[in-house]
């Protein structure tokens, strides 16, 4: 998505997993992308996202993974903290589902960082 979005692209797709769907529903909320939707490309199904620009500057400008294959990292619910003084998000995966920081302190959970995004 950050490429798609420095390229000026309208959408980007890529292939379909529930926990990929559950992200780009967080982006939605958050306002990163516009919509996400499910499709299906030579009988294999797509997730497709159309991307938000701001006077033709890209919403997305920044993604910085947190969690690796290597290195799992969580966070408890103290240790959640806002992103670039809150103009940035950090994602979870938390036992309430995917959720943004915000989401996850109301929510009184902690869980595996996934990514912070600017």
């Amino acid at each position: 998505m950050k490429n798609g979005s420095l390229a000026g692209l309208e959408s980007v797709s890529f292939p379909y997993s529930k926990m990929k769907n559950a992200i780009g529903e967080c982006l939605v909320k958050a306002g990163y992308i516009k919509n996400i939707s499910k499709k299906v490309k030579k009988g294999q199904p797509i997730l497709e996202a159309t991307l938000v620009y701001a006077d033709k500057k890209p919403k997305i400008m920044e993604v910085e993974r947190i969690s690796k294959q290597s290195r799992r990292v969580y966070f408890g619910m103290k240790d959640i903290h806002s992103v670039r003084n809150g103009s940035g998000l950090l994602v979870l995966s938390t036992p309430k589902g995917i959720l943004s920081g915000k989401e996850a302190r109301k929510e009184q959970v902690g869980g595996e960082a996934l990514f912070r995004i600017w």
